[in-house]
């Protein structure tokens, strides 16, 4: 399923972003699943829990595919 979530802030962090799309239920969670390599972030895995996410960087899970958005003014 795509969708998308939106920042108000130059970036978000892969585990909290994971959050926010509502794919995981806590931090714990996120941590595990990009520890154990089921997270990909534009089409590649990522095992870091605080990499930075931009606006229109794609991360997925599960069969979700989630956009950034960010609504920051560059």
């Amino acid at each position: 399923m795509k969708k998308s979530i939106s920042i108000r802030d130059e970036f978000i962090k892969l585990g909290q972003a994971m959050k926010l799309a509502g794919l995981v239920d806590s931090g714990v969670d996120a941590k595990y699943a990009i520890e154990e390599g089921s997270v990909k972030v534009n089409g590649e895995t990522d095992l870091r829990r605080g990499r930075k996410l931009y606006n229109g960087d794609v991360f997925t899970f599960k069969g979700d595919e989630v956009t950034v958005v960010s609504k920051i003014s560059i």
